[in-house]
Formats: structure tokens, C-alpha cells, sequence
């Protein structure tokens, strides 16, 4: 079965906000989009690549689909997730998403529990990865449905954009498994929700 893993870049108070460019997602007025890029570094992507690998299905909000699905299906420059990201089955939570082009993607409308319970059925023992979509990811904490929190920790301050861990996100005691340090200053933390 597969886990449910939200995988985030995050800036120190917590901005998840359009990290990959200018464009990304300026919605109320955001001004700091591509934050992220400036403190890539080499362990990063080595760290990135092994995430990469372990995904076997994608589940997206439909912002993150709508990004991803303009990028992906023609990229040449990052041909190694190009061509993961194509061939994985993918599953966007959307209720206004009247088609999805991008091969290999399947709307959820209903019940998002059901839904995502079946998509962890679908593979094997990978992950069912959220990448950005911080919106879903608030709505797999509310229904209990995340197995696995992977946030990446930039040391850098926006004080404003939209924050991961906001809108009603329920109390998870969390728990450390795992943590990770680049030369950049880039804090990878893996941590479980407890079982209660």
C-alpha cells in the first residue's frame, strides 16, 4: 500500500507560496514567488532524487495540477522527474476542474477519504506523493489521511503568503525520523503523525 506523504518547501514561517517563480501563484498580491530557487544546492537535489524515486503516484490540489501539467509533460531539463512524473498515475482533488489532459490523471470530485484510500491501493510500497498543494494537504490533516510529513525548512523569513499549517489544521503530535542538512542551510525534516 501506499503512504500519503506531503512533501513542502517551506520558508522559516512557514510560506509554501509559489517557491518555484515569479508567476507561480501571485494570488493576494504575493511578491517573493521563486524564493526557493536561490537556496537550491547539490545535496538538495541528491536528497530530492531519492524522494523522486520512492513516488509512485502523485495527488495534487488543482492549483499544483494546473502548474505541473503545463510544465511536465515537455520538459527537457529535468528529464529524470520528467519522465517519472509522466508515467505515475496522478490524482487531482479538484470540484471546478472540468478536464484533465496531463496522461495518466483522474479527478477526485467525491469523498476525499474513499478517494484517497482507493489511490493508496493502486501501487506498491512507495509513496502517494502531495507536492505543494497546501490546500489539499490542510484537508489530508483535517481527515487524518497523511502518513508522512516531508518539509523542506529554507532559512528565510517572507512574513507574508499563504502558510501550510493554517486554515483549521487539527492538533498532530508529530513525530522526528528523519532529518537532513545542506550546506545552503536547508533543513529537510521527516516526521510521522503519532498514533493516538
Amino acid at each position: 500500500m501506499l503512504k500519503v506523504v506531503v512533501q513542502t518547501f517551506l520558508t522559516l514561517d512557514g510560506v509554501y507560496q509559489a517557491p518555484g517563480g515569479a508567476e507561480e501563484d501571485t494570488e493576494g498580491g504575493f511578491k517573493h514567488g521563486g524564493w526557493q530557487l536561490k537556496m537550491w544546492d547539490d545535496e538538495s537535489g541528491k536528497i530530492m532524487d531519492q524522494q523522486i524515486a520512492e513516488t509512485e503516484a502523485l495527488l495534487l490540489g488543482r492549483k499544483t495540477y494546473q502548474i505541473f501539467a503545463a510544465y511536465w509533460p515537455t520538459a527537457t531539463e529535468d528529464e529524470i522527474v520528467a519522465r517519472k512524473f509522466n508515467a505515475v498515475p496522478k490524482y487531482v482533488v479538484s470540484t471546478t476542474l472540468k478536464n484533465a489532459d496531463w496522461e495518466g490523471t483522474s479527478i477526485i470530485r467525491g469523498n476525499l477519504a474513499q478517494e484517497v484510500k482507493k489511490a493508496k491501493q493502486q501501487g506498491g510500497s512507495g509513496i502517494l506523493a502531495v507536492i505543494g498543494s497546501g490546500k489539499l494537504a490542510q484537508s489530508l490533516n483535517k481527515e487524518g489521511l497523511v502518513d508522512e510529513y516531508r518539509l523542506w525548512i529554507h532559512p528565510l523569513i517572507l512574513g507574508s503568503g499563504k502558510r501550510l499549517f493554517d486554515g483549521g489544521v487539527i492538533p498532530t503530535n508529530l513525530k522526528l525520523v528523519d532529518s537532513k542538512t545542506t550546506s545552503n542551510g536547508n533543513v529537510m525534516l521527516t516526521l510521522v503523525p503519532e498514533k493516538k
